[in-house]
């Protein structure tokens, strides 16, 4: 008989989700019957997500990813600026999102939601946890992350220094009010530098390898204090990671870190500033789109096995102001990685075409002639600047149309 009450009960959500589909596009939400006796009693359901397209047209150089991104690592530097080719227009929908987000009475809640793949090679999961009285335990964002201080942007991958790492991660993460503590998986996107042995002896350059034999021994313990006060809203955060190294011979580690501030003011109804800064040393990918795009290396080793972490600070800057029947939004982001001691120890041309300073400019209109419906135009000024001098710079535009449901 239960089995049978609980058969009924699927059945009448899913007609009531045919008939959300069919009608107008809005949040799906499937309330349980608090008076039915099933293991179904008190959920709600909710599904949600959006439809997105993305369209770019790269003025100077094509410098687009998935979702018609900026990618900093496809920015031409030195004399590869004279081989641009210019006017390149590109439109993609794998930004296009969905998710299900399910709460009981009990104050359980249960969050799944996906996106395609930036290649569009297929549904990418993004969030995946489960939370209750203040646990949470599967992937979310990293607790070392904040979107106080963010400027509204169009661009998918948003300005360099956002705080944190601005990606998900598997994690348990208690929260007490304002404050979340949390262990998390530790997040590598480039890892380390090697020094393949003493310098060439006739023009004194090295070969060095990425991604070399680092390792992962303990998780990473992030801390979090985010709240409002008024019209300011602001956010502080901590991280410490160990780094290792083991290449099955030799091994060294040592201890990461990093930290950021973030804060937003409305100074009137209408305008809004945003800002934050960070630091992080041993963590590129905590400092967000250093390095190559998204980030530096953690470190190197050097050609007698010790291990050196590799430090970088960066920041935002932006407004956002009310005109018409939408938003004005600006922002500045920037990242700056200290090769120098790098330079030394591996050599000057080993390291000469690594990203010291990435930088960007994003302006933007969005608005919603319905609450269903974003649309946005936006400009991006981008430039790299590389540790051997070299530099390049690249101009885009981007529009964005977003149906929610």
């Amino acid at each position: 008989m239960k089995n049978n009450k609980r058969l009924m009960t699927v059945k009448v959500m899913t007609s009531a989700a045919m008939l959300c589909i069919s009608g107008q596009a809005s949040a799906m939400k499937i309330v349980g019957n608090a008076s039915d006796s099933s293991d179904l009693a008190g959920f709600e359901l909710e599904i949600y997500g959006y439809a997105r397209l993305n369209a770019s047209y790269d003025i100077d150089e094509d410098i687009s990813s998935g979702a018609r991104a900026g990618n900093f690592s496809l920015i031409n530097t030195g004399s590869a600026e004279d081989n641009e080719i210019t006017g390149i227009f590109g439109a993609d929908a794998y930004q296009t999102r969905i998710g299900i987000l399910s709460t009981h009475s009990s104050g359980l809640k249960i969050k799944v939601e996906a996106d395609f793949e930036t290649n569009g090679n297929g549904l990418r999961l993004r969030h995946a946890y489960g939370e209750y009285m203040g646990i949470l335990a599967g992937q979310n964002w990293s607790n070392f992350t904040s979107f106080v201080g963010y400027t509204p942007v169009l661009d998918f991958d948003a300005l360099p220094g956002s705080p944190g790492a601005q990606f998900r991660t598997p994690q348990v993460r208690y929260t007490m009010g304002p404050l979340a503590l949390s262990i998390e998986e530790p997040l590598s996107y480039n890892g380390l530098i090697e020094s393949n042995g003493p310098p060439d002896p006739v023009d004194g350059t090295r070969s060095v390898g990425d991604n070399e034999d680092e390792k992962d021994s303990l998780p990473v313990f992030a801390a979090r204090f985010e709240d409002t006060a008024g019209s300011v809203s602001y956010s502080a955060a901590a991280m410490v990671r160990k780094v290792d190294y083991d290449n099955g011979t030799t091994d060294d580690s040592a201890v990461g870190y990093g930290a950021f501030g973030a804060v937003s003011l409305a100074l009137t109804d209408t305008v809004t500033l945003h800002g934050a800064i960070n630091y992080v040393k041993g963590g590129g990918v905590y400092l967000y789109r250093s390095g190559e795009n998204y980030a530096a290396v953690d470190g190197y080793v050097t050609e007698n096995g010790d291990l050196e972490l590799i430090g970088g600070y960066g920041g935002t800057l932006g407004v956002s102001v009310d005109v018409g029947p939408g938003s004005v939004n600006v922002g500045y982001g920037f990242t700056e990685v200290d090769w120098d001691d790098g330079e030394k120890d591996l050599g000057a041309d080993a390291v000469a075409d690594r990203h010291e300073n990435n930088s960007s400019i994003l302006a933007n209109y969005q608005w919603s002639p319905i609450n269903q419906v974003v649309f946005g135009i936006e400009y991006g000024y981008f430039k790299v600047e590389e540790v051997g001098g070299d530099e390049g710079d690249a101009n885009r535009l981007l529009f964005a149309a977003q149906y929610n449901f």
